[in-house]
């Protein structure tokens, strides 16, 4: 196939509660949607998952459509493409800038598996219909607060909580939470929050029986994080620390985890995605799918790639209701009884809702050779 197209939007949608982590606090998602097209017009659609401040990682919306317009872009247009896992390639050497990369990636690999009429998780090598999902819950004002969004994510089926901690917001938060809770599947999210200095204070956390630790230590390091794992009971998670199928390698050879999630922005695209998966399995390690407050395209392929046998812990892909008012696709992702049915249709198996997309672009550009 060839790349006739792109186009890039901004967009920015308010969210229906503030989102908060130990790193700020989000009251609305801007970010790019891409829409590639073939010679005959018919589109896929990606989406860019950097935030507008460099505060997870290094990109912002603003350098991803700087390095989507002026470097990916003229990669792929009018470019014969025979299969998605081409565009990893013609990315290399382009040095990191993930999100930009897996945003454009994505799109190519919906409309790659709408011309070949099969759904996006098919192609992926994806064998579950259905998947398991939990919540991602942001610190939030008092402990009361915190307790009452866990008993509403647990009536409604949710399979595992996730809470955002931060010092000062830890050990005596996730003690209550057990009191409340004491068998629901619970982890515990730092976002780099801590030090190998507070090694004692996280070993205090292996009192609560937690599913994991995820990401207690620098977004750059695997070292520290093998020191931390050998003196805690609770398995920690990378995150920001996996960029690559090599980051993973070397994480599982020092021993840094036990378990890793995968994030489709963070390391690049599906394809890379694939390949940490597959390493994993490989030797043992269980893998999950984590979110970036994605809207509903993005949303979509992390069910894709969730599909894969080695994802056995539920991932961050709640229901679009959690987070938008209206999401940007029909039909919306729901969850029944903590279960998302994967769309069997092809591509990223959901229909994009242009009109709501139209009133949500703050800028739309064109390119074409």
């Amino acid at each position: 196939m060839k790349i006739k197209n792109v186009i890039l939007r901004h967009l920015k949608m308010k969210m229906k509660f503030p989102f908060t982590t130990s790193f700020g606090t989000f009251l609305d998602k801007e970010f790019i949607l891409v829409e590639v097209q073939d010679e005959n017009g018919r589109s896929g659609w990606g989406e860019s998952v950097a935030f507008m401040s460099p505060l997870y990682n290094e990109e912002t919306l603003k350098t991803n459509w700087h390095i989507l317009e002026d470097f990916l872009i003229p990669l792929v247009l009018d470019k014969e493409i025979n299969h998605p896992d081409e565009v990893f390639d013609l990315f290399e050497p382009i040095r990191k800038n993930n999100m930009a990369k897996s945003a454009i990636e994505g799109a190519i690999w919906d409309l790659y598996t709408k011309r070949q009429n099969i759904p996006l998780a098919a192609a992926l090598g994806g064998e579950k219909k259905e998947i398991e999902v939990g919540i991602s819950i942001g610190i939030q004002k008092s402990v009361d607060d915190l307790l009452t969004i866990i008993s509403e994510a647990v009536a409604q089926g949710y399979r595992r909580i996730k809470v955002k901690i931060k010092p000062g917001w830890d050990v005596d938060v996730i003690r209550e939470i057990r009191k409340s809770f004491p068998t629901i599947q619970l982890m515990a999210d730092a976002n780099s929050a801590y030090r190998l200095s507070d090694i004692d204070l996280l070993k205090q956390l292996d009192e609560f029986d937690l599913t994991m630790i995820e990401q207690p230590l620098a977004s750059d390091d695997i070292v520290d994080h093998a020191q931390v794992q050998k003196q805690l009971t609770t398995p920690i998670c990378l995150d920001e620390s996996i960029h690559s199928v090599e980051d993973a390698r070397k994480a599982i050879s020092l021993g840094s985890c036990k378990i890793i999630n995968i994030k489709i922005g963070r390391v690049g695209g599906l394809t890379e995605s694939k390949r940490i998966h597959d390493l994993c399995q490989k030797h043992g390690l269980p893998v999950w799918c984590g979110g970036m407050l994605e809207a509903g395209v993005g949303r979509a392929h992390n069910i894709a790639l969730t599909t894969l046998a080695n994802f056995t812990m539920p991932g961050d892909t709640a229901a679009s209701s959690r987070y938008w008012e209206k999401d940007i696709i029909e039909p919306e992702v729901t969850v029944h009884d903590g279960l998302i049915t994967v769309p069997n249709a092809p591509g990223i198996g959901y229909d994009v809702d242009l009109n709501t997309i139209e009133k949500l672009t703050v800028r739309e550009q064109i390119f074409s050779k």
